[in-house]
């Protein structure tokens, strides 16, 4: 699957599984919110947490990002690429912030904010370009479609 249909058809989807490797070798995979710019993923994270920490120690990532429910409409991707630690004060984090309050705005409504200050003390990202997109799920008979109504 091409990068930008891939964008496309992924990047409205709420929540990324993230893996990261642990200072002993072993992989840690979380789900988290994301946002997908056109340059790059930006994956939020506690800080300090065990997802930032391995990020910072071992930069290289893989997010997987999946669709559908029944065994003929799952379809997915995985992103390959190295993690860049970023606090949302970053000069570069103005327009992934913006996207990801559009993104997660209704779900941080009501008692949300508050309930989610409580957990997340300080927050970072992880800024992910894209370095290799295997596709997990083109099949034939399978048209994938983007939330836009486009074919992917």
């Amino acid at each position: 699957m091409e990068l930008t249909a891939a964008r496309k058809l992924f990047a409205p989807l709420p929540i990324a599984s993230v893996a990261t490797v642990g200072p002993d070798g072993a992989p840690h995979v979380v789900p988290l919110w994301f946002v997908w710019p056109e340059d790059a993923l930006y994956v939020s994270v506690r800080r300090p947490g065990r997802t930032w920490a391995n990020a910072t120690s071992e930069p290289r990532v893989s997010i997987a990002i999946d669709v559908g429910r029944s065994w003929v409409e799952v379809a997915g991707i995985v992103v390959h690429g190295r993690a860049e630690p970023l606090a949302p004060d970053h000069p570069s984090m103005r327009k992934p912030m913006s996207a990801w309050h559009e993104e997660y705005r209704s779900l941080l409504a009501g008692d949300g904010f508050a309930r989610f200050t409580e957990e997340i003390h300080v927050m970072g990202f992880l800024r992910v370009p894209p370095e290799h997109v295997p596709d997990l799920g083109s099949r034939p008979g399978v048209t994938l479609v983007a939330q836009s109504g486009d074919r992917v």
